[in-house]
Formats: structure tokens, C-alpha cells, sequence
């Protein structure tokens, strides 16, 4: 009997601006407002912008804070 070695697709580091549009469900204008205000943390790659994936995970972490945080207002 064979066994066939599966491999899974080793997460990426670093995200161009696109794909964290795409995986935060956010538009251009909105992830460059939460990049400037400081929310969404980026790095620069010579002049380019990559978003790290611990800053989406951040991001997504704070978002859910915020929302257990209004929750909390309104009972």
C-alpha cells in the first residue's frame, strides 16, 4: 500500500497590500485608513508596503475586542 504525503501550504509572512484587501474583506481606501491611523501595522519593503500576518491577526483580534466592547455598552 502507498501512502501519499500530504503538505500544507506554509502560511505567508508577508501580504502585498491586494491580498490583505481581500483577506480582511476591506477596500483600498479603508486598510490605507486603518494603516494610517495606526490599527493595521505594515512594513516597507524598499518603497513598497507588505502587511505582516501577525498584523492582520492583530487586527482582527483588536476588531473583536471593539465588538465584546460595544456588546458590553449596550447591557
Amino acid at each position: 500500500m502507498t501512502q501519499t504525503a500530504t503538505t500544507a501550504t506554509p502560511e505567508k509572512s508577508l501580504y502585498y497590500l491586494d491580498e490583505a484587501m481581500h483577506k480582511l474583506s476591506l477596500g483600498r481606501s479603508q486598510l490605507y485608513e486603518e494603516m494610517k491611523a495606526g490599527r493595521l501595522r505594515f512594513v516597507k519593503v524598499g518603497r513598497a508596503r507588505r502587511i505582516p500576518a501577525a498584523a492582520i491577526e492583530d487586527f482582527v483580534a483588536l476588531l473583536e475586542g471593539q465588538s465584546n466592547d460595544d456588546r458590553a455598552e449596550v447591557l
